[in-house]
């Protein structure tokens, strides 16, 4: 079953307040989604990942699968896991291969799509990374994760198969959502159980927090702006935020539904626009957020509801933004 919404909405900005003429310059942000159903019923399909062919890549964090989503044919592909495994992440490399987060089960593995097999790359024996959580490339290609209940940062050598593993010196700092910076060699990582971000020197390998100002911000998903700015949202307390990394500064905005509207996924676009999803709602709102007019630009409902949409990846090439949904979608959301 496919579900469309469309919505088109114009803002006008004042481009001068005191001339006798008044400037103005108009800016419009189509946005439409569509949902496919998953044909595997009450999975949590999450976190998507285009890969290199065009194709979509999630995982079923309820029924423990990684599943392929050609958008062309509509078409659905699922490759199961062992019971238990708990996937939570799945990203694609270069050659095509998706590699996946076990969450529930102490690894990171891979899997041949032309053959179905599984290749497990464990973690350390002493529980100091048990429950890989969020992964992002870096520019050579190995893997840098969160784990959340271990409270530690790793870095995954795709060559050696040995993982580092960093403690998070915060006690339950939660590490979640993160990130490469723009040269693809800083990871950037929110600390979901407090009001910290976090940052590794790649070289060092030494881990840095960056206290939020307000104790009760709770940072859960992040993006990082061409300018180097680090934008997330505050999922306790109803705020997109920003980080400058030049000064040291914070900034933030309170999302359009207020303190219940927990905004949990969140990426960028190739206009700094920062897209995030209000989860606190019913149905769940997929909102817009201009960094340069520093004014929301957009909100519109997802039609299946949402449940909870945790994570979002933007694809350049089609203008868009794909999602999993908790009420068993995968969505797009094109912009323009």
């Amino acid at each position: 079953m496919k579900k469309v919404i469309s919505i088109f909405i114009s803002v006008a900005f004042v481009a001068s307040f005191f001339l006798m003429i008044n400037a103005t310059e108009e800016a419009t942000v189509d946005v439409s989604i569509t949902e496919w159903e998953v044909p595997w019923e009450d999975s949590r399909p999450r976190d998507p990942y285009v890969a290199p062919d065009g194709d979509i890549w999630f995982v079923g964090q309820r029924t423990h699968y990684v599943a392929e989503f050609n958008p062309e044919t509509e078409e659905f592909r699922k490759f199961d896991l062992d019971d238990g495994a708990g996937p939570h992440t799945v990203i694609v490399d270069d050659e095509g291969t998706p590699w996946y987060a076990g969450n529930r089960a102490n690894h990171i593995g891979t899997i041949d799509p032309e053959t179905g097999d599984i290749n497990k790359y464990m973690m350390p024996d002493d529980n100091s990374a048990r429950d890989p959580h969020t992964m992002a490339f870096n520019q050579e290609g190995d893997i840098w994760f969160t784990s959340q209940g271990a409270n530690s940062v790793g870095k995954l050598d795709v060559e050696t198969g040995n993982p580092k593993i960093i403690e998070v010196p915060t006690q339950r700092a939660r590490p979640y959502g993160i990130i490469m910076d723009h040269d693809m060699k800083t990871p950037w990582i929110c600390l979901f159980g407090t009001n910290k971000l976090a940052t590794v020197n790649p070289e060092t390998m030494e881990l840095k927090e960056i206290e939020l100002p307000n104790e009760d911000a709770r940072p859960r998903r992040l993006a990082q702006t061409s300018d180097g700015n680090i934008w997330y949202g505050d999922y306790a307390r109803g705020y997109i935020g920003m980080y400058n990394t030049e000064d040291g500064s914070f900034k933030e905005w309170e999302m359009p539904s207020g303190e219940q509207s927990r905004p949990y996924a969140v990426t960028v676009d190739d206009q700094d626009r920062i897209w995030l999803v209000e989860t606190g709602v019913s149905p769940n709102m997929f909102v817009g957020f201009d960094t340069n007019a520093k004014e929301f630009i957009s909100e519109t409902e997802i039609e299946s509801g949402g449940g909870t949409v945790r994570h979002m990846v933007f694809h350049e090439p089609t203008s868009a933004i794909w999602f999993g949904t908790d009420t068993n979608y995968l969505g797009r959301a094109k912009i323009q």
